[in-house]
């Protein structure tokens, strides 16, 4: 008996796991073999390389656009359905009621109404609405024919084909994403408001003119708290990653060794799984480029060919006001429906006058009987990202590329550029614009400061063949055009100045060279500030664990390697140092806010060496007045005690990779049973804030950081070898999680490594994976 119950549990153990082989195998996506597709004048043939990435090989763009989309789609429908569903404010259709928030709020800022305006005045006649037409088609009949991700059984979703509107909800969120205003402004009027012009005039909120800047080269010419609050907390909970900041420079031909020209570029963007980026390589008789696509998205952003190569930062300029609207303002009221998973709908409306929608309609928790308009660049223009896109991925010529990016308007990007030819440039793109007054736009604006005018695209910050020999960004302040400094979120010169210091002096650069520096964690601004911290904490009464940290951060270099203990001493340091300066003048709620915008990164700096700066004193001590190198003292003291109790009595325990860990969180990260599966990581990293390998993470009082976003790729392409151009993705080409390139570059992206982006055909057509796509006759 207990062997035919042992022979039935084997057969029944068998039955499973052959079930479980076959599932398994029907939702991987199809890497080889042969597919009909409708709508193919002619054959395509796709050859998947080592990681997964598709090179397209087609007769022509239409047949290799609806390769793309089909292609695109296999690997990646989950991502592109989360991100056409937030910015159109549908997520709470399949989370349910934890997302209306963030629905309430991308539907009341107009992302869709910009869309549907946009699309109305587009010309269908050209190329690039075409091929996006044909790119949409590819996506629909994977829809159609094509395996069903399980993240859409496990919620229990039914697909849905895709539309152009769709497209241009992803631009709308690549548009709000970045989101420093709605951090900025709103928290420091509620600071102006409550403390008064002396203590915001040492915040520096114009512009930091003895901070490293960009160069110009152009040779042809109260309640207002809670809306950062509301903001951060929407981001912060964001099932698609927003974008952060990024580096990219290009070395023209008298900086390198083999006289070509080499650039290198790593957008910033949130970490998430599945990657931002798709990978693809299309080539026909008459077009090629090998692009880094956004889901959703066409045309690469990020791309290369044989005869040249651009990249993205972002540019960082202010491009969203807020007013607060005088009563007697006439206003249309926009109705809206939310539907929501095992719940009610939730209907709203907003009212929208001359200067945008009312932010107190779609914001619970603005109280405020002052209405508050969002005035944003994004929805007063019609959006050519769509055309951008295509023109800058098929430029004949650095003029054709700047054709192209001079249609950007939001949001505003640096787009970097090299050629075969031996040219570089750099260009901030957005639509810029001047004040006839002098208003500080990082306040809530009165409504009559509405008088601006929009200036001409070479009036933009750029550089086209400068004689220095180089161009770069790292999210810094731009130089000054016509004595215009343009206003923005720039980040801290951490970065700018470190890449300027490593590439200016240099003439023979390589690409292996390059290959270290895109790797860098030194940050050249932190040993000043250490020196000039250590030189004025008193030293007296220090004990042992005090005077070794001296020390050790005594002789760092100011590099954030995982085996070092000084970054965890220094980063531990900063925060206290933050809060014993800012917290009491702030609040707590205030000073969380005031870590969550770029502001924080840029005043560490300056603070440190400001010896009579108004914040010193702690308002709550009102019989002691404190000065600098107390608050140095106390927050020194603080930090060594903070870190005996979270790691230990041994100094030498307090490495780095105990406080810092990177994991790659999918949309599932919440539910307990799944997220081991859909996650990657945690893993080990070097980096830090600021340094150029740019591993991003919330400063806060708990010592343990989880790195949020950084490199969302690494590129380098060198014109003396462009065939072996080199890149690497944080985890994976593939965002399906039975796929076999889903993770297979989490590792080796940590240890600096690369793949080669392959052009050459020969090689290319020796890849293992080879897929056949057929024309349905």
């Amino acid at each position: 008996m207990i062997k035919k119950i042992l022979k039935f549990l084997l057969f029944i153990a068998i039955l499973l796991a052959i079930g479980s082989f076959i599932f398994v195998n029907s939702k991987k996506p199809q890497y080889s073999g042969e597919l009909n597709i409708e709508n193919l004048n002619d054959k395509v043939t796709v050859y998947f390389d080592e990681i997964g990435v598709p090179h397209i090989y087609a007769q022509n763009q239409q047949d290799a656009y609806i390769a793309l989309g089909y292609l695109h789609a296999q690997d990646r429908l989950w991502q592109m359905e989360l991100i056409r569903r937030i910015s159109a404010g549908r997520l709470s259709e399949i989370f349910g009621k934890d997302m209306i928030d963030t629905d309430k709020f991308f539907k009341g800022i107009g992302v869709e109404e910009a869309a549907d305006r946009s699309i109305k005045n587009l010309d269908t006649t050209t190329i690039s609405y075409k091929l996006t037409n044909a790119y949409l088609n590819g996506i629909n009949q994977f829809i159609d024919k094509g395996s069903t991700p399980i993240e859409f059984s496990l919620i229990g979703i039914e697909k849905e084909n895709y539309t152009i509107k769709d497209i241009y909800n992803v631009f709308g969120y690549m548009g709000l994403s970045f989101a420093q205003a709605h951090k900025t402004d709103p928290l420091m009027t509620n600071l102006k408001n409550k403390l008064g012009y002396h203590y915001m005039v040492e915040l520096g909120l114009k512009t930091e003119p003895n901070s490293t800047m960009i160069g110009n080269y152009n040779p042809n010419v109260k309640s207002e708290s809670k809306v950062a609050s509301v903001v951060n907390n929407i981001l912060d909970k964001s099932v698609v990653p927003p974008f952060i900041g990024s580096n990219s420079w290009v070395v023209g031909e008298k900086k390198t060794k083999n006289k070509k020209v080499i650039l290198a570029n790593d957008p910033h963007i949130a970490f998430s799984q599945p990657a931002v980026w798709y990978q693809s390589h299309i080539v026909t008789p008459n077009f090629e480029i090998y692009g880094f696509n956004l889901a959703l998205t066409p045309f690469p952003l990020l791309g290369h060919n044989h005869d040249y190569a651009y990249g993205i930062t972002l540019f960082e300029n202010d491009d969203n006001d807020f007013y607060s609207e005088k009563d007697g303002q006439k206003y249309k009221n926009r109705k809206y429906t939310i539907k929501v998973k095992d719940d009610q709908d939730v209907e709203f409306q907003v009212k929208v006058g001359r200067h945008g929608p009312v932010m107190n309609d779609f914001i619970d928790l603005i109280d405020s009987e002052e209405n508050i308009a969002m005035d944003w660049v994004y929805t007063k223009f019609d959006n050519d990202m769509l055309h951008v896109s295509y023109e800058i991925s098929h430029a004949n010529s650095l003029d054709d590329f700047k054709k192209g990016v001079e249609k950007i308007h939001a949001p505003g990007l640096n787009m970097m550029y090299g050629d075969a030819k031996g040219n570089i440039a750099w260009f901030a793109a957005a639509k810029l614009y001047s004040r006839e007054n002098d208003a500080n736009t990082k306040y809530i604006l009165e409504s009559e400061n509405d008088k601006i005018s929009y200036l001409d695209f070479n009036q933009n910050p750029q550089a086209i063949n400068p004689p220095w020999n180089y161009v770069y960004s790292a999210n810094n302040q731009p130089k000054a055009i016509d004595n215009r400094l343009y206003p923005g979120y720039y980040l801290a010169e951490d970065r700018a100045k470190r890449i300027v210091n490593l590439v200016q002096p240099k003439n023979d650069f390589t690409k292996e060279e390059m290959q270290e520096m895109i790797m860098d964690v030194t940050s050249p601004v932190v040993l000043k500030n250490i020196n000039t911290v250590l030189k004025n904490i008193s030293k007296v009464n220090l004990s042992d664990n005090e005077k070794e940290a001296i020390e050790i951060l005594k002789s760092w270099k100011g590099d954030y390697k995982s085996t070092h203990t000084a970054p965890t001493i220094y980063n531990k340091f900063i925060y206290n140092f933050l809060k014993n300066t800012f917290a009491d003048e702030m609040g707590e709620e205030g000073f969380k806010q005031f870590l969550k915008t770029h502001l924080y990164k840029r005043q560490i700096a300056k603070q440190i060496q400001n010896r009579k700066s108004i914040w010193w004193d702690n308002t709550s001590t009102k019989e002691i007045k404190e000065n600098r190198d107390e608050i140095f003292t106390s927050s020194f003291h603080e930090a060594i005690t903070d870190l005996e109790n979270q790691l230990g009595e041994d100094v030498n325990d307090w490495t780095w990779d105990k406080a810092l860990s990177i994991t790659h969180r999918h949309a599932f990260d919440k539910v307990e049973a799944l997220k081991s599966i859909f996650n990657v990581g945690p893993f080990i990293t070097n980096g830090g804030n600021e340094v150029i390998n740019n591993q991003l993470f919330q400063l806060d009082g708990s010592g343990k950081y989880e790195v949020k976003g950084g490199p969302s790729t690494r590129r380098i392409i060198d014109f003396s070898d462009i065939e072996n151009g080199i890149a690497i993705l944080p985890t994976g080409q593939s965002g399906n999680v039975f796929s076999k390139h889903y993770k297979d570059q989490a590792q080796k992206y940590l240890d600096g490594e690369f793949y080669k982006m392959m052009l050459n055909k020969e090689e290319i057509e020796a890849s293992k994976d080879v897929l056949v796509l057929k024309s349905i006759k």
